[in-house]
């Protein structure tokens, strides 16, 4: 399906969850957030259905997300049934991979495809303070299981914040030059109202390529499977790669592929822009499929030519990042 701008809209990220059990200080307030009671969050067989359709208008490419995707009970099985559908050729899931460990076979049995990790620090110190509680050690444990499950291309987001992580760096080069990893480093971008981000605090992408090529011989490269914003380096000799996804200082909406279905069954063609179109409704109150892919399409066709990240706040009527799905 093609959007109005001639983008090949194949790909969706969908939020199974708005639960998580780390609470970001870049992501969510100290306090909590208020939680959707469970009949309002879409069930499996709902999502299911709703991929289905999606496929009949060019989806190709399935993403679950949260919150934290891994605490929705059973979901080796959604992953199963996702699987199966045959026009799906990459399913993957966004994990901060304190629960991974222990699921990595299952999910990998049930037909997940790859991995991403979130990990935003390789100090203990530092994942304590900026999640408020975490363990990195179970996240370094969680990229060494989905490395030995083979869940390539394994992923590791890294959101870079000035006076925070800036000094890892290349920390995070040295573990992808001696692991098949691929680090991608995202400017730290406004999610939500909330304290903790500052514009004083993001680290243009260019300025980290720079430090990196001090220390290491990058040249383009790309990855086996997955595609997205990030452009992909590699470091002479080393088995990874380093990738920067850059919102803030240069926008690849051109380039955008996906749509967002949030836990609660709304349709988003944008994460920055507050338009919804409400598909759970639609299928609760058993509309035919074809009202279904109207909804698809009319949101497709809706798509916003770029992103206002940076040019405006991101308003207090509109959802929050873990409201709508990673």
């Amino acid at each position: 399906m093609l959007d109005r701008l001639g983008r090949d809209i194949n790909y969706m990220r969908i939020s199974i969850t708005d639960r998580c059990n780390l609470r970001c200080r870049y992501c969510m307030p100290v306090e909590g957030v208020s939680l959707k009671e469970h009949r309002e969050i879409l069930s499996f067989e709902e999502i299911e259905t709703l991929v289905r359709v999606s496929t009949e208008l060019g989806i190709r490419k399935i993403r679950l997300t949260g919150g934290e995707p891994l605490i929705r009970r059973n979901l080796p099985d959604l992953v199963h049934s996702i699987s199966r559908l045959e026009a799906i050729d990459d399913l993957a899931i966004t994990t901060n991979g304190i629960l991974f460990p222990a699921l990595a076979a299952e999910l990998k049995a049930a037909g997940l495809n790859r991995v991403n990790l979130s990990l935003d620090t390789l100090k203990n110190d530092r994942y304590q303070y900026i999640t408020r509680g975490g363990d990195v050690s179970v996240v370094i444990k969680a990229m060494e299981t989905a490395l030995a499950e083979g869940l390539h291309p394994v992923k590791v987001n890294t959101v870079l914040i000035k006076g925070f992580n800036d000094d890892e760096i290349l920390d995070f080069c040295r573990l992808a030059y001696n692991l098949p990893l691929h680090i991608r480093f995202i400017e730290f971008m406004p999610v939500g109202e909330v304290k903790y981000w500052n514009q004083d605090r993001i680290i243009k992408n260019s300025k980290v390529y720079e430090t990196i090529g001090r220390h290491f011989s990058l040249k383009p490269g790309r990855i086996s499977r997955g595609n997205g914003p990030a452009k992909y380096f590699e470091m002479e000799g080393g088995q990874g790669s380093v990738g920067f996804i850059s919102p803030m200082s240069n926008h690849f909406c051109g380039e955008c592929n996906r749509l967002r279905l949030t836990a609660d069954g709304k349709l988003r063609a944008c994460l920055y822009d507050g338009k919804e179109r409400d598909l759970k409704e639609a299928l609760r109150g058993k509309e035919p499929e074809e009202s279904l892919k109207q909804i698809f399409m009319e949101t497709i066709l809706a798509k916003p030519e770029r992103h206002a990240m940076g040019d405006k706040a991101w308003g207090a009527r509109n959802r929050k990042m873990y409201q709508i799905g990673g």
